[in-house]
């Protein structure tokens, strides 16, 4: 503990920064390109006029009035911070269960703080994160403290405990049964208990509800298995409970019949998707449900798997999941990007955005899941997600054009997150 102590007072120094280079003055960002995520294109050069949080005006100039700071940010190219729209920022790589029972609350805290800065260096200024896995509600606290400038961080979107099932995705099994360790997530087991955990999550200050949908997974000659956890109907009263403080629900769900009937119900994501049926398809399409892949948590788990069995099964996964992606882009499904951080390093999952070129995407495509799919996905529409007048501040430079090379996003070298420079 002593050294995770003394870590968590490492970023005292990048808060008090980040506090101290609060911009009252305006001040123009200027690159040798600016990317433009609506058309598809980069303009050269590039200019963004910022006042306080906001962006004010952007193109290839600006004006400059007197007493402007001009930050030339050289051969770069502008763009819109980063989104990642699943993350576990109270996870780090290990054993996820044992994560639960050995570290305690305050302890995994502060490697989320951690985590929120190391993600922000990277370039990911807002974030949903997916569960806190057995945290409980900390993730208002962290959510908060980053919200009232305390700590750096991404702007989040979070959901507290995730909900899941007795026996289900997230229980603990295999511990003695007569030890009643923890699930790592809070449990319902009807429509009525949906309704009382929902109401909790949101009175702890939640955002949203994550919800398990499926699991555990396997592939059965070719095809992709996967219990379900919830009934339509009961994923249908989840829905309804949310939307009536204007909330909603995002499920993990790998395959049918849980994907179906979490499109039934019309949640706002589907998370991993794995395998879709042609219905599930045709209903996220209709109604503007968004599919999030998370191919690099796929990968990671492959490549550290526990076992020569266990990296069979989870490549058979994976290669159903890689099939399934591109019926699920010839069929139109709305695609988000969200990575899974947590079980594999904070900070470098901007691989995400290079797994989805890989398996299949054209990377302006993915840029506009990324970025424009994923503000409307957390709820912030309008606001971030392009560089556009009146859109907060939130900006980071790349070397090259990540129209023509993905990879590029692995290499941020500048962040502004509401107008205050976190990075240069």
């Amino acid at each position: 503990m002593s050294k995770l102590i003394a870590l968590f007072f490492l970023i005292l120094p990048a808060a008090e920064l980040a506090r101290g280079q609060d911009r009252p003055r305006p001040v123009v960002l200027h690159a040798t390109r600016l990317l433009d995520v609506e058309g598809s294109r980069v303009i050269t050069p590039g200019e963004v006029l910022v006042e306080g949080d906001r962006i004010t005006a952007v193109g290839t100039t600006v004006p400059k009035a007197a007493g402007v700071e001009v930050i030339d940010l050289g051969d770069t190219t502008l763009m819109p911070g980063l989104i990642d729209a699943h993350v576990h920022l109270f996870l780090h790589p290990g054993a996820e269960d044992l994560q639960t029972v050995q570290e305690s609350v305050p302890e995994r805290t502060i490697r989320a703080v951690l985590a929120a800065r190391d993600d922000l260096q990277a370039g990911f200024t807002a974030e949903r994160d997916m569960g806190t896995e057995g945290a409980g509600s900390a993730d208002t606290a962290l959510r908060d403290a980053i919200d009232k400038g305390m700590i750096p961080g991404p702007r989040l979107r979070i959901s507290g405990n995730a909900v899941d099932i007795s026996g289900g995705h997230e229980d603990a099994i295999g511990y003695n049964p007569e030890q009643h360790v923890l699930p790592n997530a809070t449990q319902a087991n009807s429509s009525a208990q949906l309704v009382e955990v929902i109401r909790e999550q949101f009175k702890g200050g939640a955002d949203f509800i994550k919800i398990y949908e499926t699991g555990r997974d396997s592939v059965i000659d070719g095809k992709l298995s996967t219990p379900y956890q919830y009934s339509a109907e009961e994923l249908a009263t989840a829905v309804h409970e949310a939307a009536r403080v204007q909330k909603r629900i995002a499920v993990h769900a790998t395959g049918e019949p849980g994907t179906l009937f979490a499109a039934q119900a019309g949640v706002a994501s589907i998370d991993h998707a794995d395998e879709l049926s042609a219905e599930t398809m045709r209903l996220m399409k209709s109604k503007l449900i968004f599919a999030v892949p998370t191919f690099t948590i796929s990968e990671y788990f492959a490549e550290h798997a526990s076992s020569k069995a266990a990296e069979q099964r989870l490549r058979q996964i994976l290669e159903v999941k890689r099939r399934s992606f591109r019926q699920q882009l010839d069929s139109g499904v709305p695609m988000a990007v969200g990575s899974d951080v947590g079980p594999f390093p904070h900070g470098t999952q901007a691989l995400e955005y290079e797994c989805m070129v890989k398996y299949g995407m054209e990377p302006a495509a993915v840029l506009q899941a990324g970025l424009l799919h994923g503000a409307q996905l957390l709820g912030w529409e309008g606001k971030i997600g392009a560089l556009k007048a009146g859109y907060f501040a939130d900006i980071i430079a790349v070397p090259g054009n990540p129209l023509q090379d993905i990879t590029v996003l692995q290499k941020v070298s500048f962040v502004m997150k509401g107008g205050t420079v976190y990075r240069r």
